[in-house]
């Protein structure tokens, strides 16, 4: 019975009207070529087979069957260079061509300067780029590894290589840190507030507070500021880490006019430290300057004095500042 149900079932030849090529009986009741007057199949062939054709024929006959798709396929144009009217190494002419998206410019990043291969990277960073693909992480590296090279003489274009790298590892927390700092670097607070607190939520680390603070402050939030330099996390800041944060903290307070508040937040900082880190030199100046903005000229000018005789990097214009004030008195 089941090879009679599968005898009645269509052909899947080709619907053209006549005779299906399947080798399944014909709607006349005459048996196809290919099969018994009984509806079984012909044996495969050999010595005992009887009737049966060569296996040449039926080869020939399988050959000219249709499969279902077959002329489809055949019809379809052949793809790349093979198309009709294209050629492989047809390119779109520079002047057709359309115009790289804003997403798609930062995406690509400015132009990596030759040589820079990620290495130039310290270890902790290229360790935190080990989850990525091999490539990937090469780009990001090299992204990277651009920015840190021109942050002081160009904080923009390193900017634009944080936000490639971004782009690319947006989970990174290394890598929205870096951002972070390079906006801050170049002037664009609010994006360098969002980039730092990203980082921070994703590895906890309180470092970025005080560059943080700053932010706020720039933006006009003086006292979203002070709340960040009373966190309790500033206790177990490093002394460097201590004295950016004293030093946003009291101009904070210069800020909303509290200029006795400003002076005791530094003096309260280790302003006589025997260390001549830089550090120190910020918090010496920042106490200078804060002297002389509420009009304590003379003190102003020996902490100008004490500032000059530790900077020896110039990382201040102490010198110059002093020298003004020795004019100006007199």
């Amino acid at each position: 019975m089941a090879e009679q149900r599968r005898n009645q079932r269509p052909s899947s030849g080709k619907p053209t009207g006549g005779r299906p090529t399947s080798g399944k009986p014909t709607s006349g009741g005459k048996p196809a070529s290919g099969k018994k007057p009984d509806g079984k199949r012909p044996s495969s062939g050999g010595a005992n087979s009887g009737g049966n054709r060569s296996s040449s024929a039926k080869s020939d006959e399988r050959s000219q069957r249709w499969t279902p798709g077959s002329d489809r396929r055949d019809a379809r144009p052949a793809r790349g260079g093979d198309r009709p009217g294209r050629k492989s190494d047809w390119k779109r002419p520079a002047d057709k061509q359309a115009e790289r998206t804003a997403e798609q410019a930062i995406y690509d990043g400015p132009e990596l300067p030759e040589g820079i291969t990620g290495g130039e990277l310290d270890r902790a960073i290229t360790a935190q780029l080990k989850g990525l693909p091999e490539k990937l992480a090469a780009r990001v590296a090299r992204h990277l590894a651009a920015a840190g090279m021109v942050l002081e003489d160009d904080p923009e274009t390193a900017y634009q290589h944080t936000l490639a790298a971004r782009s690319r590892a947006p989970r990174l927390a290394v890598v929205r840190e870096a951002t972070g700092e390079a906006a801050y670097a170049a002037g664009h607070y609010a994006e360098a507030l969002a980039e730092l607190r990203a980082a921070k939520r994703m590895n906890g680390a309180t470092a970025y507070l005080p560059i943080m603070a700053d932010c706020h402050r720039a933006l006009g939030k003086p006292q979203e500021a002070l709340k960040l330099a009373k966190s309790p996390s500033v206790a177990n800041f490093s002394p460097e880490a201590k004295a950016e944060m004293t030093i946003v903290e009291a101009g904070a307070r210069r800020d909303l006019g509290q200029m006795d508040a400003a002076l005791r937040t530094l003096e309260l900082a280790p302003l006589l430290s025997k260390s001549r880190s830089p550090w120190v030199v910020r918090l010496r100046y920042a106490y200078a300057d804060t002297l002389e903005a509420a009009g304590r000229d003379n003190d102003a000018l020996t902490w100008f004095h004490r500032t000059y005789a530790i900077d020896s990097d110039e990382l201040t214009d102490a010198d110059i500042r002093a020298e003004a004030l020795e004019k100006r008195l007199g």
